[in-house]
């Protein structure tokens, strides 16, 4: 069976505040290394109120104090925001502080808006090669120094972190199987291109010194409650992010709301069923069905799931129902 871990974008309910945001991402990361999951990573996401995980590698740091075994990581940290030696120095400050728990996945979105995007970079215009430039540099200073070498990450070098690659479409696939490094497509918003990328990803992998097989991981939703009724109630929450989002209008994360769907046009219903294809809700056995049915149907060797719940209880149960019905 794939193994299971967590993907937390730090959500900020209606009402509360960024330290209580944090201090449920610690507090989950504890129930969930408790309950076995894999890793649990954290994702850089710009300029929306309801996310408070921006701060990426300091959040991890964060969440690697509070817990003992789980790997902690980004996924992903968005490389074209940075510079890939700011990041090789982070993550090997992170690394040495947490030996043989850091793991760094790479998306090449912005994770914003244009204008944050900007305020972000101050440059816009790279070009669709500059991503695999800059995860090869980064990887570069990951790896001993080398004689001469005159631009080293202190911390950073000879650290070997682990590196993923994200993505939602082929280009994503097609760099992680040409650098020989495992992959993490985001089916959890953007289903589409899955299976192809899968597919590509596989045909086309070639082995390195980090991987000798290909591996990939799958983003999939779970909102899992004792009842069907109880658990469609709490993902209405994340129901009215994703059409907050797509309306332009990003907020705290809304409390749940009976009958949700029925408030929308058919096009935001279309949508949201389209965006959520790769989601569970229900009670303990219509879960366990419908997370082994996507497992077996794409072949994934791990899945990496989000929750996103109003109620931090309800979000902590959630993930404890899927460990226990997933054995």
């Amino acid at each position: 069976m794939a193994k299971l871990s967590v993907l937390d974008l730090a959500p900020v309910p209606a009402g509360s505040t960024i330290a209580d945001a944090l201090h449920n991402s610690r507090d989950l990361a504890r129930h969930c290394e408790a309950l076995g999951y894999q890793r649990y990573w954290v994702a850089e996401h710009h300029n929306m109120p309801g996310i408070a995980s921006a701060a990426t590698s300091l959040l991890i740091s964060h969440i690697a104090a509070g817990t003992e075994r789980i790997l902690v990581g980004a996924g992903g940290i968005m490389l074209p925001n940075h510079a890939p030696l700011v990041i090789a120095e982070q993550f090997g400050t992170l690394a040495a502080l947490y030996p043989d728990r850091i793991e760094l996945g790479l998306g090449r979105a912005p994770g914003t808006d244009q204008a944050t995007a900007y305020a972000l970079r101050r440059n816009l215009h790279s070009n669709v090669d500059q991503f695999p430039r800059d995860v090869v540099e980064l990887m570069h200073y990951f790896e001993p120094v080398s004689p001469g070498q005159k631009v080293r990450a202190v911390p950073g070098n000879n650290s070997n972190i682990p590196i993923w690659i994200l993505g939602s479409s082929l280009f994503g696939a097609q760099l992680a199987a040409q650098l020989g490094l495992p992959y993490a497509f985001a089916s959890h918003f953007a289903p589409g291109q899955l299976r192809d990328a899968v597919r590509v990803y596989r045909q086309q992998f070639k082995p390195s010194p980090q991987l000798a097989s290909p591996y990939v991981m799958a983003g999939f939703n779970v909102f899992a409650a004792d009842t069907q009724e109880q658990a469609h109630f709490l993902a209405s929450s994340m129901q009215q992010a994703f059409i907050n989002l797509r309306r332009g209008t990003p907020d705290q994360l809304s409390p749940p709301r009976e009958n949700y769907l029925n408030s929308l046009s058919p096009g935001e219903r279309a949508l949201l069923a389209d965006i959520m294809r790769c989601s569970a809700i229900g009670d303990p056995e219509m879960v366990a069905r419908e997370v082994k049915n996507f497992i077996n149907d794409y072949q994934v060797d791990e899945l990496i799931v989000a929750t996103q719940m109003y109620d931090h209880q309800a979000r902590c149960r959630s993930y404890e129902i899927l460990a226990r019905c997933m054995g």
